[in-house]
Formats: C-alpha cells, sequence, structure tokens
C-alpha cells in the first residue's frame, strides 16, 4: 500500500538514518531500502543521497517529503472520520449561539444532526455574543458559536464561515432609489442598532466611527427581529446580516442601500473551553457544521 511506503520514506528522512528508521517501524534494514527503491523507481527520481552516517534528501525529495506529509496528515483524518461514523453517537450537547446563528442558520443544521444521530440530546441557548462568551467560560456550554469578536483567554476561537453584512431600509428610504450610497451620505440619519454585547451591535459601531458619521437619532432593541421590524416600519436604517434579511429583501419588504464600497464581511467563530476535549458527539457535529459551511 503507497501509504506504509510513504511512512518509511518520512521515517528515513526525519531520522536521517535507515537503521534508526528501520527499528522505528520494526522492519528489517532490506525491507526499508526496498520501500525507498520502489518509490524512485515510481517517480524515475533519485530521492536520498545516501552515506553511512546520514541521508540527505535530493530535490525530488524535498517535494516528495512535504507532499507525503500531507497524505498521511488526510489518511488519517480520512481514517477517523470513518472511525466515527460506524462508532454509536450519543450523549448531549448543549450549543450557544449569537441570535444571527442560532435563528437563522443553526436550526436547519441541528434537524439534520438529529436526523443521522437521533440518541444525541440537543439544546441550544440564543443570547449575544458577550453572554454566550461567559456562559461558555462559566462551564454552562459545550460550544459556543458567535459572529462578534472573542477575546481568546482561556477559549480555543477559529473561524468556520463569512458572513456578508449589508445596509438596510424601508423601500420607501430616499436612499433605496439611488444607484450608489456613499459613506458621507449618511450623516444625520436614524440608526436601529442592537445591544451592546452583540457582534451585529460591534460592527455598526465600527462602521459608523470609521466613516465619521454624525447619528441624528437612534433605537435600540434586544433582537434582529426587533431590528428588522423597526427599519420595515421607516423607523431609520441599519446594518444586518443578510441571512437575517433575504426574505424580506426577496418580498421587497426591506431592501439593500447601494452602498460603496461595499461592507467586509465578517467571521462567524467557534469557540470552545481549551482545557476541554469534546466527546464524539460534538466532534461529530463539528464535522457537519464545517462540511456545511
Amino acid at each position: 500500500m503507497i501509504v506504509e511506503t510513504l511512512r518509511v520514506f518520512v521515517a528515513v528522512t526525519e531520522q536521517r538514518n535507515f537503521s534508526r528508521a528501520a527499528e522505528l517501524l520494526n522492519l528489517s534494514q532490506p525491507a526499508v531500502s526496498l520501500h525507498i527503491r520502489n518509490l524512485e523507481n515510481e517517480f524515475s527520481s533519485k530521492l536520498m543521497h545516501r552515506s553511512p552516517k546520514h541521508v540527505m534528501l535530493t530535490e525530488a525529495g524535498e517535494i516528495l517529503y512535504r507532499r507525503a506529509k500531507e497524505i498521511l496528515a488526510l489518511y488519517e483524518q480520512g481514517k477517523q472520520e470513518i472511525h466515527l461514523l460506524t462508532e454509536k453517537v450519543t450523549g448531549a450537547i448543549h450549543i450557544g449561539a449569537s441570535f444571527t446563528i442560532g435563528e437563522y442558520i443553526l436550526p436547519r443544521l441541528l434537524a439534520e444532526f438529529a436526523h443521522q444521530f437521533p440518541e444525541v440530546e440537543m439544546s441550544v441557548t440564543i443570547a449575544n455574543t458577550e453572554e454566550i462568551t461567559q456562559a461558555l467560560k462559566a462551564n454552562k456550554l459545550d460550544l459556543g458559536l458567535v459572529e462578534g469578536q472573542v477575546s481568546p483567554n482561556g477559549l480555543q476561537v477559529s473561524s468556520y464561515m463569512k458572513d456578508e453584512m449589508i445596509l438596510i431600509a424601508s423601500n420607501s428610504h430616499p436612499l433605496v432609489s439611488k444607484k450608489t450610497v456613499k459613506p458621507e451620505m449618511l450623516h444625520d440619519l436614524t440608526w436601529i442598532f442592537r445591544e451592546h454585547g452583540s457582534g451585529t451591535r460591534s460592527f455598526n459601531d465600527q462602521f459608523i466611527q470609521a466613516a465619521g458619521l454624525r447619528i441624528k437619532r437612534s433605537y435600540v432593541f434586544n433582537s434582529s427581529q426587533g431590528v428588522k421590524e423597526a427599519v420595515s416600519a421607516g423607523l431609520g436604517i441599519s446594518i444586518l446580516s443578510r441571512w437575517i434579511v433575504r426574505k424580506e429583501l426577496e418580498s421587497g419588504e426591506i431592501c439593500a442601500i447601494p452602498l460603496s464600497p461595499k461592507l467586509p464581511e465578517r467571521n462567524f467563530w467557534i469557540i470552545q473551553n481549551q482545557d476541554h476535549s469534546p466527546t464524539m458527539a460534538i466532534q461529530m457535529f463539528l464535522h457537519m457544521l464545517l462540511q456545511r459551511a
């Protein structure tokens, strides 16, 4: 099997010696030499310079070593994923999600996961990014999925997908009819915000500060649904994820303001406690999450 031959090649490369590699792999030295010779025949290239004291890679050998490490890592990952599928996945997962993810992305994923692993019990807490982070640090959650920036202190933080943010208004707002709207055209308007601690609120605040905008008036709601309804009613403008307003955009109830330049994308984050080993149920959920991202 080519995987075994690559393992031998990597061992010889890292040990810089055929005898030490043979001992490490529990093989005879002639068997190790045969593996290397077969590889060199396969690629029609000399891969190693041999001497009684050590082994040095040729340029071709350096290329193969890098790729062999990648192939072996992928092989082990595949073995683990297949092993997990053959095991019975049980247990419980308590997920914390910020509002955008918890209300507009997570439900479909949970339905698919529950169908595939019916014996896993799942519960979800939806709150803003700051509240989810604090609950995770207090060990009240197994996993957090958030859109706001998180300090990595004591946490493992990794991004898993991008989110498109758009500036929105009611279909009767005068900015909607314009072909292009520059940030400086947004002075002295009424804004609709989420509460402090929300990832969406942080994004709004960062944009307004970067653009140096004057705000005429603002209203604060502690849910994205409340922000949507206020914008739809013509109370003001706001920045929300496209996930949140996709139905209203399709119906024409809410419109995207053609802002130029476009708003930057933001990351959705997975947060976990650094000192906790994920259960098999959590591993399988994260695997599905990353596949669907």
